[in-house]
């Protein structure tokens, strides 16, 4: 890794590092994580029980986007993970799905939002369940070509988030260095190994679009999609 980009990183996470940790007591009809109970009846005549989680009562599904830089390089966010050993993150910018967008409107909202940055090219590489045993969230991953600052951060009062820019070697070496260890990037990253070997020797950003649509199956522009 470079080591302007090694130095700067490091400086963040101690910025974003937790020095003390204190009990805070919510009423459970303002807390944003919550669980329900249900009974499932099978068709095999049994019936089980499950508790789900909600978030801000809804599944919290959420929608993560990796954007890239004309220039080829890969935009990173670094915020708090307090619940984490090293109690900060590097991942891809990431949020959860609200009830008025679908995921395609979302991972352009969080990408703006937490980082100033836009895109006219969003691909979905992949989606999947965040964790089937307990809770409805149904996460997409995307990639956004070409994206360019377009603003500020406009982040929520209690959130924390710097943004650096890495090649995508560099983001190997910081899931090697633990880094980047939520499951989201990591899986993010696995699809983004494919894309760039499918991208390699293509200058055209829109021919980039056609061969990653045509091989991830993906049939519709973001306007046009009407999923949740």
């Amino acid at each position: 890794m470079r080591t302007d980009k090694l130095k700067e990183l490091k400086s963040i996470i101690e910025e974003y590092k937790t020095v003390k940790v204190e009990k805070f007591d919510k009423k459970d009809s303002d807390k944003f994580i919550k669980s329900e109970v249900n009974r499932y009846y099978l068709n095999n005549g049994s019936v089980i029980t499950r508790e789900k989680i909600l978030k801000n009562y809804n599944s919290g599904s959420a929608s993560i986007v990796i954007p890239r830089l004309i220039n080829g390089e890969y935009l990173t966010v670094i915020e708090p993970r307090v619940h984490t050993k090293l109690g900060v993150g590097v991942g891809f910018p990431a949020g959860y799905i609200e009830a008025f967008e679908n995921s395609y409107s979302a991972a352009l909202r969080e990408l703006r939002e937490e980082t100033g940055y836009n895109s006219d090219y969003l691909i979905k590489l992949d989606e999947f369940y965040q964790d089937e045993g307990c809770s409805e969230a149904f996460n997409r991953i995307f990639l956004a070509l070409d994206a360019v600052k377009v603003g500020k951060q406009k982040l929520d009062k209690d959130e924390h988030i710097k943004y650096m820019t890495f090649n995508i070697e560099e983001l190997e070496e910081l899931v090697r260095m633990r880094y980047m260890l939520g499951v989201n990037s990591k899986l993010a990253l696995e699809k983004l190994y494919t894309a760039e070997i499918l991208m390699n020797n293509i200058k055209d950003t829109k021919e980039k679009v056609k061969v990653l649509k045509r091989i991830f199956k993906e049939e519709y522009d973001y306007e046009c999609r009407k999923d949740n």
